[in-house]
């Protein structure tokens, strides 16, 4: 037998930028593991990860498919939409999302220094936000392996959805003078593409905002690791 089908679950977007970006993602990971990889989406785009899941034929000679979430963080869309399309199906399995993981928080510092932030800023942590208490605590935990890595203060502000919102954490670091001697205050997105919730994080008011993680190799392996161990590789 084959070796199952990755099937790359992102959240969609109408951006082009992005759409691309998740593309060469799904190319890379192509290229890395020599497995079929197929695009699904949980919003916005298609097809929808309960399109390409009923698109592969059944089979009760093992696992035909592993669903990875391009998500970074398990919420709504990892517990109700990707579990739903596979619950049926024993032959498709659901690895974890790709957070919390201490390689993306190396790439948050990678992009953090790639925007000449001072070292003392305060950061504002820019996930996109979700309302699943499930995502909150990935979130959280996040935030504290970036605490543990940074040396001035560091909050959360959230793209959409929930508060606080990017502005009012960059609002609320002001206020509390978290920006005195030289510290600055950093946007940093925790977004994997280009697109609407990127673009928003520029109208916070920040001295700096940083870029989204991707393009980075240490996604491809997180990927890469999802996938095996779900598939018993």
């Amino acid at each position: 037998m084959s070796e199952p089908i990755l099937i790359l679950c992102a959240h969609g977007t109408r951006d082009p930028a992005g759409q691309a970006s998740v593309k060469a993602v799904g190319d890379r990971v192509h290229q890395r593991l020599g497995v079929e990889v197929r695009l699904a989406y949980v919003d916005v785009q298609e097809p929808t990860i309960d399109e390409v899941v009923l698109g592969i034929p059944e089979s009760t000679e093992g696992i035909v498919a592993v669903v990875v979430p391009y998500l970074l963080a398990g919420g709504y869309h990892v517990h109700v939409d990707i579990a739903n399309a596979v619950r049926d199906r024993p032959d498709v399995l659901a690895a974890p999302p790709l957070g919390p993981d201490p390689r993306l928080i190396a790439i948050v510092r990678d992009r953090i220094e790639q925007a000449d932030v001072h070292p003392t800023a305060t950061l504002v942590l820019a996930p996109a936000g979700s309302s699943d208490a499930r995502s909150q605590a990935d979130t959280e935990r996040t935030l504290d392996q970036l605490r543990l890595a940074w040396d001035g203060p560091v909050r959360v502000g959230y793209a959409a959805g929930i508060e606080p919102t990017v502005a009012q954490a960059v609002e609320a670091a002001r206020k509390f003078g978290e920006d005195d001697e030289d510290g600055d205050v950093a946007v940093v997105s925790y977004l994997l593409s280009p697109g609407f919730f990127q673009d928003k994080l520029g109208e916070a008011g920040a001295d700096h905002v940083t870029a989204p993680l991707a393009p980075d190799e240490r996604l491809i392996d997180i990927i890469a690791d999802r996938y095996r161990d779900a598939a018993g590789a």
